[in-house]
């Protein structure tokens, strides 16, 4: 009897143990990267092939409206996009400015499309540990346009930054050819000339120019700004050897002479730049108000002619020349983009040929249409013609396309290039909207720029040195965590005291005193963490 038991159970645990095997290997156990199912797969899909599903499949995305181009599900780009492919997208719609947070709620509650783009570098840390998003590097292979870019423009450092603790990068970025500059200062040029001064080519050239205005119009306040500043001290903190404003960030600066991070808003640099910036607000060059108010005060100040200063790029040059040939008439005035001032630290450019991109729901690896989304995603965001798609449009129908210069068709617009069009081409037909047509050529970049943003861009690669990236830091979950709650009472420390040096309601001989508070906020834990994460990450890289 006691044999027989014996006999019994030894054949229950056997079972078990196959049973177990056999899980294991059919959910991939033992390996975090899923077997792609491959139903509407191309079985052969390549560099200069279009993507078209074996099996036409709906697949679901997140997508971010912009309200000066609202979404209508009758673009011709979603037409298009389901007769060329064989996918029908089936869109999420958030409001652009409840992108970030929806998104968060979306995939933290599992409710996210498979599809989720529009996200930043660094965004997608939050959601790694969960497993919500899928590590993409595992799946490369299945992008051979991804692949091919990446290797021909020699973007592997740079990928390198997105990398998390477990070496894996969890985002697609757009990738573009070179840096692309846009913000920078727009200048009244009529008024420059009329008062012979010339257009300032650094920092301490623009306070000699906007003194020289001041004199001239004393009614004036020759700069006033929108972004609340924040534009502006991201595209001036390079040439003094820092970081600030939109370019903020993580508040670390890698210093490499040392080989370690400090924290940016602590060093001397940054603290010249906050003493550059308080002369203008204190001599009444820089208005105060650049600091607070909203985006359309500060147009409407430089528009009406009480302002010859503003931050602005490309798109927002021809939103203010529309609105000045009625303030002031047309032909009465003249404004165009600078060159970036160069600071103290020379004509520097920062900049990452890396762009926003593209999550993938974790969801996926459920999914039949795996390997085929993953090759959709790949023609659609990096191969020539996707790209050329999603920005141009339909060729005969939205541009035509002749010795590979393209133009828009007679009766289309896109932002004043062909002002004579009475359609838009994204406001009527989709195209060249931020949720798909980003990253590219250079060529296919520059080819919807005007003659003057042409020359704004050969200035600025003529002109300007660009930086190298920062080494990464990978943090781990657990280290993950802390630093956020350690970061975030910094960064808003920083920049509450920032705001207040500049506009002098804190003097900057207090500067040591805000360094010592900082430290008394968790700074010298934040900077150990974070140094030693980077250079446990680079004694593993050597190895």
């Amino acid at each position: 009897m006691k044999k027989r038991q014996r006999k019994l159970v030894g054949k229950m645990v056997l079972a078990t143990m196959m049973s177990v095997v056999l899980a294991a290997c059919s959910s991939g156990a033992g390996t975090e990267k899923a077997e792609p199912e491959s139903k509407g797969a191309m079985e052969s899909y390549g560099v200069g092939e279009t993507f078209k599903a074996s099996e036409p499949f709906n697949l679901s995305i997140l997508y971010s409206d912009q309200p000066a181009y609202p979404y209508k599900k009758d673009w011709l780009l979603f037409q298009k996009i389901t007769e060329l492919t064989g996918v029908t997208l089936d869109p999420t719609i958030v409001p652009m400015s409840d992108y970030p947070q929806k998104r968060s709620l979306l995939i933290s509650s599992g409710d996210a499309p498979l599809v989720i783009p529009k996200t930043y570098p660094g965004e997608e840390s939050a959601f790694v540990s969960s497993g919500a998003v899928l590590p993409v590097s595992d799946y490369v292979d299945l992008m051979p346009n991804f692949k091919d870019k990446v290797e021909k423009w020699g973007l592997e450092d740079e990928l390198e930054g997105l990398r998390q603790e477990d070496g894996k990068y969890y985002v697609l970025p757009g990738l573009h050819e070179e840096v692309w500059p846009d913000y920078t200062l727009i200048v009244r040029t009529d008024v420059f000339e009329e008062n012979n001064i010339p257009i300032p080519t650094t920092w301490d050239e623009l306070y000699d120019a906007a003194k020289k205005l001041k004199e001239i119009y004393p009614d004036s306040i020759p700069f006033s700004d929108r972004f609340e500043f924040n534009s502006t001290l991201n595209i001036a903190a390079t040439g003094f050897g820092t970081k600030g404003g939109w370019g903020f960030g993580n508040g670390l600066t890698y210093k490499e002479d040392k080989d370690e991070f400090v924290y940016t808003s602590t060093t001397p640099e940054y603290k010249e730049m906050l003493t550059y910036f308080n002369k203008l607000v204190s001599e009444g060059l820089l208005d105060k108000e650049s600091f607070t108010q909203d985006d359309d005060q500060a147009t409407q100040k430089f528009v009406s002619g009480k302002s010859f200063i503003i931050n602005g790029n490309s798109q927002t040059l021809v939103l203010h020349r529309n609105d000045m040939n009625k303030t002031l008439g047309e032909g009465k005035f003249s404004i165009a983009k600078i060159t970036v001032p160069g600071g103290p630290k020379g004509q520097l450019m920062s900049g990452s040929r890396l762009e926003n991109g593209v999550m993938i729901s974790g969801k996926i690896k459920d999914s039949e249409n795996f390997k085929a989304t993953m090759q959709f995603i790949d023609w659609l965001y990096y191969s020539d013609e996707g790209q050329e798609f999603t920005k141009w449009g339909v060729e005969g129908e939205t541009f035509t396309k002749q010795d590979g210069v393209r133009k828009l068709a007679d009766d289309v617009n896109y932002n004043g290039l062909n002002p004579k069009g009475t359609k838009d081409l994204r406001i009527d037909y989709g195209f060249s909207g931020g949720v798909f047509a980003y990253g590219g050529t250079t060529d296919l970049l520059h080819s919807m720029f005007s003659e003057e943003e042409l020359k704004f861009q050969q200035d600025m690669k003529d002109t300007k040195e660009v930086i190298p990236a920062e080494p990464p830091i990978p943090y781990s979950d657990l280290d993950r965590e802390q630093v956020t709650l350690l970061s975030t009472p910094l960064k808003d420390y920083s920049d509450q005291n920032t705001l207040k040096f500049i506009l002098g309601e804190r003097s900057l001989d207090e500067f040591d005193a805000f360094v010592k508070e900082l430290e008394g906020q968790g700074l010298s834990q934040y900077l150990q963490i974070s140094n030693d994460t980077y250079k446990k990450y680079k004694e593993n890289k050597q190895q």
